[in-house]
């Protein structure tokens, strides 16, 4: 053995030392209960078929179509709110700003079903909404468990997430872009719309994947809310524990995942072509 392949040969050694722990935590906590799920999801009645479940079975296919629709309005709304609020930020530094950044943040110290419950005061049947409308009309105005209630709540942990990304592309932003672009006579819109959205492009687009996968996947807040609506996660979780259908509730988990997965992949590869695409 020559000098040169012992020299090539240690620092590889000391790579695959260096990468065993993290393979052992991946191995065990990730590909081993995943292996599992996919087997005890293709042991029931229905054998693999199961997975199919979400098309062949009507609640299933109602029940995703929600989930879907909620999480794509969810995610669709908070971009928007949070594109012009992360923005304003940004570029203008006033007093209380600071406190004001903290207070759009702190949701994220909340779990989910603490964001149910303020819904729940929010617009339940003793909630705020309900009382005024209860002085005003005569009748409660309750929303807290309809599809409008997780809608609420989704978006109030949505939002801080995008700001925050948001914020931080802008800050980068060269100011110059922009000015060049007022100087040649485009208007504020055409700005926004050519120079500062193209620049913004890849942090909504990952921000946005983040929110859809959350908004799929919630399940304390719709525990909390979802009386008058499914969603996956509500299903999964009566499958397992009122039903006892571990097959049904393992397969419409790795559907789940899959949904997720493949919405954060596609995040990740058009992030990187828009962020190409500004760079050129």
């Amino acid at each position: 053995m020559t000098a040169t392949t012992k020299g090539w040969r240690q620092p590889r050694l000391l790579l695959l030392l260096l990468m065993l722990p993290a393979g052992i935590v991946l191995t065990a906590f990730l590909l081993v209960p995943l292996v599992r799920l996919a087997i005890a999801g293709a042991q029931g009645p229905d054998g693999a078929a199961a997975y199919l479940s979400i098309l062949t079975n009507p609640r299933h296919l109602s029940v995703t179509i929600a989930t879907l629709a909620l999480a794509i309005t969810v995610t669709a709304t908070a971009l928007a709110i949070s594109t012009v609020a992360g923005l304003f930020l940004a570029r203008h530094s006033f007093t209380g700003r600071s406190v004001l950044i903290a207070m759009l943040t702190f949701p994220l110290a909340f779990p989910g079903v603490v964001v149910g419950f303020l819904v729940i005061m929010l617009g339940g049947r003793q909630g705020l909404v309900a009382t005024i409308s209860k002085a005003l009309t005569g009748d409660k105005l309750v929303f807290a468990y309809s599809a409008a209630g997780l809608f609420i709540g989704y978006l109030y942990f949505s939002i801080p997430r995008v700001i925050l990304t948001v914020m931080a592309a802008a800050e980068t932003l060269d100011p110059a872009l922009a000015e060049a672009a007022r100087s040649l006579g485009a208007r504020p819109l055409r700005v926004l719309r050519d120079v500062v959205l193209p620049a913004l492009t890849p942090g909504l687009i990952a921000s946005g994947a983040i929110c859809f996968a959350t908004a799929m996947g919630a399940f304390g807040t719709a525990f909390a809310l979802a009386t008058d609506i499914d969603v996956l996660a509500m299903t999964i979780y009566t499958e397992f524990t009122l039903q006892a259908n571990i097959a049904g509730a393992a397969a419409l988990s790795l559907v789940l995942g899959l949904i997720t997965w493949v919405s954060l992949f596609a995040a990740r590869s058009l992030g990187g072509r828009a962020s190409a695409a500004g760079g050129g």
